[in-house]
C-alpha cells in the first residue's frame, strides 16, 4: 500500500472518532427517551466528552511523546474501542457517562497521533495535504456519521451505533498494525512551555475567538435533534436527510473559508463568516417562531452550517499567523480550545433549556458568536497597531518616552 493510501486509512480512523463525538447530537432525543433522562442530561454527554478530550489529550500526548507512533495509535484506538464496547453493553446513564470518558481519552490520542503519522509518512512537500486529508476524515463524520447514526438508531436502537463503531475500530486496529510504518515520536515539550503562549495577548485573543465562535455554535447544535423535532416541527422521516444536508453545508463552508482566506485574507473572511453566522441564527429563530415552513427552516439550517464552518480553516490560519514559528503548538492549543468550547456550549445550552426554554438556544448561541465578532475586531486592531509599531519603531519609542 502506498503512503497516500495509508493517509486515507488514517482519515478513516479519524472518521470513526469524529462520529463517536458528533453522533450524540443526532440521537439526543432517543438517548433521552431510552434512559429516562432529560434532554439536558443527555446533552451533558457532549460536555463530558469534549472536556475530557480537551484536558486529557495534551497531557497524555506529553506523557507518550517518545512512544513509537504506530504502537501508540493502535493502543489509543484500543482504548477508544473499549469505550464504545462499554457504551454498547452497559445499562444506565452513569455507566454510559463513564464510557464516554474512556472513549474521549482514546479519541484525543488517536486524532493527534494520526495527524503526526500522516505528516511524517507524506511525500516531501505534501505534508499539508496529508494533514488536510486526515482532518477531512474527522469533518466527514459530521456529514456522513451523524445522519447515518440517526438511521441506524431508528432501525436498531441508539446503542447499536456504538456497537458498530467498536466493531469497525477493532478491525481497523489490526489493519493499522499490519500496514502503518513504524514512526518514532518527537522530543516532548513540557505543558508549561505550551501554556506559556497564553500569556501572549494576540494568542489569547485568537483562542477566545475560537471559544465564542464554536461555543455559540455548540449551544444550538448539541440539541439540534430535539430542537428540530419539538420546536421546528420537522418530521422524523426527514430528519436524517436534513442532518445530511447540514453536514454537506459544513464541508462546503470549510472549503469556501480556505478559498476566501487565500483570496481576501483572514480578517475579511473571519468577520464575514461570523456575521453571516449571526444572521443565519437570527433568521432561523424568527422562522421557527413565526412560520411553519420546513423548507425555509432547512434552507436557514444550511446557511447556518455553511457560515459556521467557514470560520474553521480561517481560525487555524489566523493562529498560525500569530506565531508562525510555533504552528504545531498553535494548532494543538486551538484543538483543545475547540473541544473546551463545545463542552461549554453543551453545558450552557442545557442550562438554558432547563431554566428558559428549548427555543432559547439559538438566541443564546447567536450572542456567543456576536462576542466572537467583537473579539476578532479587537485582535485586528491590536495586530495592526503592532505592525505600525514595527514599521515606525522610532515613533513608537517616542510615544513610550512621552508616557
Amino acid at each position: 500500500m502506498s503512503n497516500t493510501w495509508k493517509v486515507y486509512l488514517l482519515a478513516l480512523v479519524t472518521f470513526l472518532v469524529g462520529t463517536s463525538e458528533y453522533v450524540i447530537s443526532g440521537i439526543l432525543d432517543k438517548i433521552s427517551d431510552t434512559l429516562g433522562i432529560s434532554v439536558t442530561s443527555a446533552g451533558q454527554l457532549v460536555t463530558i466528552f469534549s472536556f475530557v478530550y480537551a484536558i486529557g489529550t495534551p497531557i497524555l500526548m506529553a506523557l507518550t511523546a517518545k512512544v513509537e507512533r504506530q504502537k501508540l495509535l493502535v493502543w489509543a484506538l484500543g482504548v477508544f474501542v473499549i469505550g464504545n464496547i462499554l457504551s454498547f453493553i452497559l445499562p444506565g446513564y452513569a455507566a454510559f457517562l463513564a464510557a464516554r470518558v474512556i472513549m474521549a481519552l482514546g479519541a484525543g490520542m488517536v486524532v493527534v497521533t494520526a495527524l503526526d503519522i500522516a505528516a511524517k509518512i507524506a511525500v516531501p512537500g505534501k505534508q499539508a495535504s496529508a494533514i488536510a486529508t486526515v482532518v477531512m476524515g474527522f469533518t466527514a463524520s459530521l456529514i456522513i456519521g451523524v445522519p447515518l447514526g440517526r438511521i441506524v438508531a431508528a432501525q436498531l436502537g441508539w446503542k447499536s451505533v456504538f456497537g458498530i463503531l467498536a466493531l469497525a475500530g477493532l478491525v481497523v486496529m489490526f489493519v493499522l498494525y499490519a500496514i502503518i510504518p513504524r514512526v518514532q515520536g518527537d522530543k516532548p515539550m513540557p505543558l508549561s512551555k505550551q501554556l506559556a503562549f497564553l500569556k501572549n495577548g494576540n494568542v489569547a485573543l485568537g483562542l477566545a475567538i475560537t471559544f465564542f465562535w464554536l461555543g455559540g455554535y455548540s449551544i444550538a447544535y448539541t440539541y439540534i435533534s430535539p430542537y428540530l423535532l419539538d420546536v421546528a416541527g420537522l418530521k422524523e422521516g426527514i430528519l436524517s436527510g436534513v442532518l445530511l444536508a447540514f453536514g454537506i453545508a459544513s464541508l462546503l463552508g470549510s472549503k469556501f473559508g480556505g478559498f476566501s482566506v487565500d483570496k481576501w485574507g483572514v480578517f475579511p473572511t473571519l468577520s464575514g463568516g461570523l456575521l453571516l453566522h449571526v444572521i443565519a441564527l437570527l433568521l432561523l429563530s424568527l422562522s421557527v417562531a413565526y412560520t411553519h415552513s420546513w423548507q425555509l427552516i432547512v434552507i436557514l439550517l444550511i446557511l447556518w452550517s455553511f457560515a459556521a464552518w467557514s470560520s474553521g480553516p480561517t481560525q487555524q490560519v489566523n493562529l498560525v499567523r500569530i506565531e508562525p514559528s510555533y504552528s504545531g503548538i498553535m494548532l494543538s492549543l486551538n484543538q483543545s480550545m475547540m473541544q473546551l468550547s463545545m463542552a461549554a456550549g453543551a453545558a450552557i445550552g442545557g442550562v438554558m433549556i432547563e431554566r428558559v426554554s428549548l427555543p432559547s438556544i439559538t438566541w443564546v448561541g447567536m450572542m456567543g458568536v456576536a462576542i466572537a465578532i467583537v473579539v476578532a475586531s479587537f485582535l485586528r486592531m491590536r495586530m495592526s497597531a503592532g505592525r505600525e509599531g514595527r514599521k515606525y519603531p522610532e515613533m513608537n519609542s517616542k510615544k513610550v518616552s512621552i508616557k
